[in-house]
């Protein structure tokens, strides 16, 4: 796929947005990629994790895990792409770990997938988890990067769109200067 035909997609599925939004990381922005909006059309998930999972098919992935919530679907279509086990960590009294009698074996090749990075905090942390178990990571592959490549992983990161978004600390952000209202659009909460 083209960088054109990832954009097309998200375009027409309005996974783009523009405003004045709360980050995950607590920062501002004055741009936000809903990708629930692309995950919604299975048609555009199996084509869009099927194009990550070229990108690390000789590596020996033996499990895709991704953190709930964005980081499921992409890691069950990625995994079946490969076809190879899916995982996904959830949050734990605010640190992310593996439930459900999930287990990550010592060696065990693991792929990290997530929908979309800013500041690479909640890949980081699943990165322990498998580590933390003797998990192999392999490399990340997300299918957005908003950190334009500044989200350093460890390991190598693969995107299929890399796009520089502004973002701001709260108490210098313009959006909140010039009094628009911030939402946060993701999962967790709104402002």
């Amino acid at each position: 796929m083209e960088r054109e035909d990832i954009i097309e997609i998200f375009t027409k599925t309005s996974a783009m947005l523009s405003g004045h939004f709360l980050l995950t990381s607590g920062k501002h922005s004055n741009r936000y990629f809903q990708c629930a909006q692309v995950l919604q059309h299975p048609q555009y998930t199996q084509e869009l994790c099927r194009e990550l999972a070229t990108k690390f098919k000789n590596q020996g992935v033996e499990t895709v895990i991704g953190p709930a919530m964005g980081g499921i679907l992409v890691s069950y279509e990625v995994a079946r792409a490969m076809g190879v086990r899916s995982l996904f960590t959830e949050r734990v009294n605010g640190k992310m770990a593996l439930r459900r009698n999930f287990t990550i074996q010592p060696g065990e090749k693991v792929l990290v997938v997530e929908d979309v990075i800013t500041t690479g905090g909640s890949v980081a942390e699943v990165i322990d988890v498998v580590k933390s178990m003797g998990g192999e990571v392999v490399g990340v592959g997300v299918l957005v990067d908003r950190s334009n490549g500044k989200a350093k992983l460890g390991v190598r990161t693969e995107a299929l769109l890399t796009v520089e978004v502004e973002t701001y600390d709260p108490e210098h952000c313009p959006l909140c200067a010039s009094g628009m209202p911030a939402v946060k659009p993701g999962s967790r909460q709104t402002v």
